[in-house]
């Protein structure tokens, strides 16, 4: 049987959390518990009506959850502008964002509204882009953001001869570059907050391997049945073996989003990070490499038209 993890979340009552891909899974459970601790949570989701379905289930644990849904799809950045003018135009201090949603390995290349590979433009583009247009209110509330990669970022590359995989697409190594790239953002952020004085906390996190619906059957990007993959984890998981379950993958965000350091990086702590409790680890090859982090934080800002304030680590 899988055993069950904890960490203890201190009060977070008069803080707003801003979570994508908080429909489900991973993103439900740490949009859950910041809910739980007294965060406002703002739950910026693609299908409103998975979104309700989300908003109940919070409310089911914890009836006086502050949860407001807002409209994002992280793969067009005319969504992703509409939704940082409206917050900005609120003017509410953001304490927390995790930057969790993602798509992975669909069958056949696709592109996002602006023409980017789907997983490069969604996963890394789009939370570059939202965290770019809510800076002035990251700034404001002295924010801790949380860059979900993932252990697929263990290996490979940025291509920086095809970012967008126009010539020769491979599914998986694509979305390694993704998952590499908002590792290698996330770290260049704090060192750009560090130097620029911003008072922004910027770390990373994965959740190891655990039966979520990424590799489930997912329609909208051409995945007509479950993978073999998630079938194999579902079992493992199941038994408490090797990988980890829904409810401990969330912990490294969590622990990153409200106890981190900047520039940290936690995952699972079991051997290959796959599962386990969730701890500080050491960065991965690929995230290690702070020329690529700031050559990306230049081409990033180039593709999205979103300009971050100057700073030069």
């Amino acid at each position: 049987m899988p055993t069950d993890y904890d960490i203890t979340i201190d009060d977070l009552s008069g803080k707003r959390a801003v979570v994508t891909g908080a429909s489900d899974g991973i993103g439900l459970g740490i949009a859950t518990r910041l809910a739980g601790a007294g965060a406002e949570v703002v739950m910026p989701l693609r299908n409103p009506v998975k979104g309700e379905a989300a908003v109940a289930t919070i409310r089911a644990r914890y009836p006086h959850a502050r949860l407001s849904l807002e409209e994002l799809d992280l793969s067009s950045l005319a969504s992703v502008a509409a939704l940082g003018e409206k917050l900005c135009a609120e003017g509410t201090p953001i304490h927390m964002l995790v930057n969790n949603a993602g798509v992975m390995t669909p069958p056949d290349r696709q592109t996002t509204a602006d023409g980017f590979e789907l997983q490069f433009g969604t996963n890394h583009l789009g939370h570059v882009a939202l965290t770019g247009r809510l800076l002035p209110l990251l700034k404001a509330g002295r924010a801790r953001v949380t860059s979900q990669t993932s252990v697929a970022a263990r290996s490979g590359a940025i291509n920086w001869n095809d970012l967008n995989w126009a010539h020769t697409y491979d599914g998986m190594a694509a979305y390694r570059q993704s998952k590499i790239a908002l590792g290698l953002f996330g770290l260049e952020l704090s060192r750009r907050s560090a130097a620029a004085g911003w008072g922004i906390t910027s770390n990373i996190s994965h959740p190891g391997v655990a039966p979520t619906s990424l590799l489930a059957a997912r329609p909208e990007v051409g995945r007509a049945k479950d993978t073999t993959s998630v079938r194999l984890i579902r079992r493992l998981s199941a038994r408490g073996l090797i990988v980890g379950t829904v409810d401990s993958a969330k912990l490294p965000a969590l622990m990153a989003a409200t106890s981190a350091e900047s520039g940290a990086f936690y995952g699972p702590q079991w051997p290959g990070h796959v599962g386990g409790p969730p701890g500080e680890q050491k960065l991965w090859k690929p995230l290690r490499d702070n020329a690529n982090a700031s050559r990306l934080w230049t081409v990033s800002q180039e593709l999205t038209g979103v300009t971050f304030a100057c700073a030069t680590p």
